[in-house]
């Protein structure tokens, strides 16, 4: 019995395009990691140098809300096409989460 097995041939045209592309993701995601272990850096800085806890707070917050994003848009592939339902459900999820906590913390505060 054999089985019959499907080989699907590629111009070097096609192998060298999807070469290019492979390298050019590789490449984008060493240069995201080295920014966010950068920020990480940096956030640690600040709170090494015992700088108020009133900029510490807020920039280690900012920080992880931008490692956050460029988590999700290079290394979870959100960039690739065909991601709009999951890009459009994810965003949307996060505005609802931000203005519960807005509402609630606003609440909570008066």
């Amino acid at each position: 019995m054999s089985h019959d097995v499907h080989v699907e041939a590629r111009s070097e045209e096609e192998y060298k395009y999807n070469r290019r592309k492979a390298s050019l993701a590789m490449r984008n995601q060493v240069t995201v990691f080295a920014i966010m272990i950068f920020l990480t850096f940096v956030a640690f800085a600040t709170v090494q140098a015992e700088f108020s806890k009133y900029l510490v707070v807020p920039l280690i917050l900012l920080f992880a809300g931008v490692q956050v994003a460029l988590q999700l848009y290079y290394f979870m592939h959100l960039s690739e096409k065909g991601t709009g339902i999951m890009q459009f459900f994810m965003y949307s999820g996060m505005i609802v989460a931000f203005t519960m906590i807005l509402a609630f913390v606003t609440i909570i505060w008066w």
